[in-house]
């Protein structure tokens, strides 16, 4: 495709300085294949265009729209930034300069819903998950500590504490 065919269909013009120039592209066109009238069950999905809300990143003719919604999704499912990026075919470092409020909020989320399920799970009963929260949120350990802490007092016989003697 030349650069008038580009323009004629709408596409932005390559920037000397971010593209290399002299590509070309071939625009291949999506054809729905004819469906057989004889088979029965439900009709294949057909492509529709859609409008997204999102932010626009990068430039040129590798900008997308990236939703916050979706970067939203993927965070609470405990997908790491550069898992996120390549879902959208970006830059980590996008993701992390433009979304990084968003990923805290998913991620939080998503440990308060384990915690939540962990939880429910532990009071219907299930020893091993009891003894794991115990150990993890209450502190408790398997074995007693050895510190100061827990020795006895210790007893001095010399030291005379009647009462007769502290009321003289």
């Amino acid at each position: 495709m030349t650069t008038e065919e580009a323009l004629a269909q709408g596409l932005e013009p390559v920037n000397a300085n971010t593209e290399p120039q002299g590509e070309t592209f071939e625009v291949i066109p999506y054809v729905e294949e004819a469906r057989d009238p004889s088979k029965t069950g439900p009709s294949p999905k057909k492509l529709v265009a859609v409008e997204v809300m999102g932010y626009e990143v990068g430039r040129g003719l590798r900008k997308k729209v990236v939703s916050p919604e979706d970067v939203y999704k993927l965070a609470a499912l405990g997908m790491s930034n550069r898992e996120i990026a390549r879902w959208f075919d970006i830059d980590h470092q996008v993701i992390n300069y433009n979304f990084q409020t968003i990923i805290d909020k998913g991620r939080e989320d998503m440990k308060t819903s384990l915690r939540r399920a962990m939880l429910k799970n532990a009071l219907s009963g299930n020893a091993a998950l009891q003894i794991f929260l115990a150990k993890n949120l209450l502190g408790m350990s398997d074995n007693p500590s050895q510190s100061d802490d827990h020795k006895p007092l210790p007893w001095n016989e010399d030291a005379d504490t009647s009462p007769e003697t502290d009321s003289q």
